[in-house]
């Protein structure tokens, strides 16, 4: 087992950047467009079947890990396999709220600048050493720079202290009010003492690290202590590192391989009865922005005109081959919780009306326009091409541009040299880190989107205590979204997985993991 030296890799920009698209993307959430088909009945399921303790999985995924240490990765591929083995104070659940993990207990004070956990009695790490007070303090202090004086995630910057008031107790206290603080709560608790955190990690999560070959396959085994009575099922899961996606639907097919995140949803009808599959929301948000710095974006009413001749149902049925859920806004149903529903129906195509638009605009016989698209990504290139062809209707010449992916990241992300682009934005667990995006203050406004109302009303919700209150602003700031028409908000495509026939119990998040703790064999 090799350790890993610092590095700034491909995948790490990827997470730095929070963009992808439905090549590698986050998880979707268990929802009501979730489906689940078994090679044996249609209505058939896990509960029905015999679940089996024991047996090995091996699980296709496209890219190698940045860092073995969770505080120093960026990469969502890393994350995605390393949540079996960490464990932090809270945890995700598959509807993208937090829950009790490491800490079975926490409260916050009146003016939201402290917050108190309670640790369970029962977690202990890999090495068979209890998870203690002493330990959150080191990770979180490590997190913060407290011994460097370099936080290791800006998101720590915020905290002015962390104490462990006694053996069961921390207290987190916070500069700044916060209400996304908790979702950073999800963070690995490390132990201290040990520092081969980048050679062989050491969590409490359901898996323990056995072996990592780069470019080639990372090996987990079950923790027969986990804390959670039951789970995991899996003696040991192989996450084997296939980068190109047609080797790994051939390993797939010949058994090589027995789980197939992200499988492209055009492959389902290869695998026949022989396979089961899920499909359902992944938290991605498909979208067409406009340079808000460029005329003739800058008028909202033209912005208006093209939502409403973009036809976003013959988009999915034609680009995502009808897998994926129409979206009006820049929130996906996966985070129920946060999601302003109705906005999709904003802007059904009406030519009539846009024509209109565009003659209030000034531009009665349309213009002529370039979209800006990575080349390296087929799925949003698809889009592209049927957009074209429905800018036409309304006189509205949009010529396509392929550019590189270093190129976009640079031109067009950076730079927002762009007329029209379209990419996918990933979701996270925290809304602010979602719709925070379109702040005129955001570093990464590409769509140089200025509105002081949607300022107001995101800063107000990242302080916001009131729980219901929170929600009900995200959601209006949704709403100034669609009615801003910032955006041709296209889709959540879903994300698909394909297992053995005798596999069950996967879930989808609305983020970027393989939860392989419920994964079992069914007899």
């Amino acid at each position: 087992m090799k350790s890993l030296k610092p590095k700034i890799s491909f995948f790490m920009l990827i997470g730095l950047l929070m963009l992808t698209v439905v090549g590698c993307s986050a998880q979707g959430s268990t929802n009501d467009t979730s489906t689940e088909k078994n090679s044996d009945t249609e209505d058939s399921s896990s509960e029905e079947m015999k679940k089996k303790d024991g047996g090995k999985v091996v699980v296709s995924v496209p890219q190698d890990i940045d860092y073995l240490d969770p505080h120093l990765s960026a990469a969502s591929g890393t994350y995605e396999i390393m949540y079996n083995v960490f464990e932090g104070l809270l945890k995700p659940n598959e509807q993208g709220e937090v829950i009790p993990a490491i800490a079975d207990d926490y409260s916050i004070s009146e003016d939201g600048l402290t917050y108190t956990f309670i640790l369970r009695k029962d977690v202990t790490f890999h090495n068979g050493e209890p998870v203690t007070t002493d330990d959150v303090k080191y990770s979180m202090e490590r997190l913060m720079g407290v011994d460097t004086g370099k936080p290791l995630a800006e998101s720590f910057t915020n905290i002015e202290s962390v104490e462990a008031s006694d053996e069961k107790t921390v207290v987190i206290k916070l500069k700044d009010v916060d209400s996304s603080f908790l979702t950073q709560m999800t963070v690995a608790i490390l132990p201290k003492g040990y520092d081969k955190h980048n050679e062989h990690p050491i969590g409490a999560g359901p898996f323990k690290f056995v072996e990592y070959s780069p470019e080639q396959k990372i090996v987990l085994e079950k923790n027969e202590d986990y804390y959670v009575e039951g789970i995991p099922y899996l003696d040991e899961v192989e996450f084997r590192i296939i980068p190109d996606s047609e080797a790994a639907l051939l390993s797939f097919k010949a058994g090589e391989i027995d789980m197939y995140p992200r499988i492209g949803n055009e492959r389902i009808e290869e695998l026949g009865d022989e396979f089961n599959y899920i499909q359902g929301d992944q938290n991605m948000v498909q979208l067409m922005t406009m340079n808000h710095e460029r005329e003739p974006f800058n008028d909202r009413t033209v912005r208006k005109a093209i939502n409403y001749t973009i036809d976003v149902n013959e988009i999915i049925e034609t680009a995502a081959f009808g897998f994926g859920t129409k979206l009006g806004s820049n929130m996906s149903p996966a985070m129920e919780k946060y999601y302003q529903s109705g906005l999709e129906d904003t802007y059904n195509v009406d030519i009539k009306k846009s024509k209109q638009l565009l003659e209030e605009g000034g531009y009665p016989d349309g213009f002529e326009t370039t979209i800006s698209v990575p080349s390296n990504y087929q799925f949003h290139v698809d889009t592209a091409q049927v957009i074209a062809q429905q800018l036409e209707q309304v006189g509205i010449k949009a010529n396509i541009e392929l550019v590189e992916w270093g190129v976009w990241l640079d031109r067009i992300y950076k730079g927002r040299d762009y007329d029209m682009t379209i990419i996918g934005l990933t979701g996270k667990l925290d809304p602010h880190k979602v719709l925070g995006r379109y702040e005129s203050t955001y570093a990464a406004n590409f769509y140089n989107y200025n509105n002081e109302e949607y300022d107001e009303i995101i800063q107000q919700a990242k302080k916001e205590t009131d729980d219901e209150k929170r929600v009900n602003l995200y959601k209006e700031a949704q709403e100034i979204l669609t009615n801003d028409a910032v955006a041709v908000y296209i889709m959540d495509p879903n994300f698909s997985v394909a297992m053995r026939s005798d596999l069950a119990g996967y879930k989808l998040y609305p983020l970027y993991v393989q939860d392989m703790s419920s994964i079992h064999y069914v007899e």
